[in-house]
């Protein structure tokens, strides 16, 4: 079993619900940059942004960088997460 720690810093990432629409929305679409992130959900630019922060640290979602900006996929632990937070629904 991984350290506790470690466990916690995950928890920690997915442990709001736009983080977890951000983690829905890029299993529906992935690559997407911040912008469309907050176009898509309707949110500010700058709390999406931190919130995708927090869920890389996390290793929940992988960066990657394009010509003309970031884009942002879910990392197979991104994937494990969620469908474990679609069985507490």
């Amino acid at each position: 079993m991984k350290s506790y720690k470690k466990i916690e810093n995950i928890v920690r990432g997915f442990s709001n619900h736009r983080r977890i629409q951000i983690l829905e929305l890029l299993e529906k679409t992935p690559e997407l940059s911040v912008a469309e992130i907050t176009e898509k959900l309707k949110i500010n630019y700058n709390t999406a942004s931190d919130h995708i922060r927090r869920l890389s640290i996390a290793g929940l979602v992988a960066k990657r960088n394009s010509d003309r900006d970031v884009r942002h996929k879910l990392t197979d632990r991104g994937r494990a997460i969620l469908t474990f937070c679609k069985t507490l629904e």
